[in-house]
């Protein structure tokens, strides 16, 4: 089993990266809005209690499975350990099952994020991102945490940097699975 962690600020194209690198590969994409929208749609508001619960039973029954391996996206605010402990908390559910894990962080600035936050494939798949003045002030007021991780910050083996600003996701997704031979 592989876990493929794909990190970043909102709108810098984790789930995009994800879907073209699941289409290059035999990864299953379980983006993080799977479970935000689907909350929202039930409770008319975010839920952080049930969008977790919901996300911990998909990753212990994944975790079990004969997949080959899960792209989860995660905007990681390397500033809040709570958010170091989340990512050591996934990984403990998948680790009994000799699971090989995998960073990746793409890295884009604001005003690249901001045209993307309004691209077809983006409002398609996230319906709480549709009402695009809202999701723009939301995008801004994210980069108050720090979702750029410092030079040298992440201690994990498998991870790539990549700045994706003037690449496609298609070729992001090619890079990754060279750099990791997936």
């Amino acid at each position: 089993m592989k876990l493929l962690f794909m990190i970043g600020s909102g709108a810098v194209g984790k789930m995009t990266v994800g879907q073209e690198l699941a289409k290059i590969t035999e990864f299953r994409l379980f983006h993080n809005h799977m479970t935000i929208d689907l909350v929202h749609e039930v409770f008319g508001k975010h839920n952080g209690a049930a969008i977790n619960m919901l996300r911990e039973v998909i990753f212990s029954e994944f975790a079990k499975s004969d997949n080959y391996g899960m792209i989860f996206t995660y905007m990681w605010a390397f500033d809040h350990q709570a958010d170091w402990d989340y990512i050591e908390h996934v990984k403990d559910i998948f680790s009994p099952y000799d699971t090989e894990f995998y960073y990746v962080e793409l890295i884009a600035p604001q005003e690249v994020r901001l045209k993307r936050n309004t691209t077809e494939n983006r409002l398609r798949n996230k319906p709480t991102k549709r009402d695009i003045e809202a999701s723009n002030q939301r995008l801004i007021a994210e980069d108050r945490y720090r979702l750029v991780s410092n030079e040298g910050e992440i201690p994990f083996e498998n991870y790539l940097r990549l700045e994706n600003e003037n690449i496609s996701a298609e070729e992001a997704a090619r890079i990754i699975k060279e750099h990791f031979d997936l």
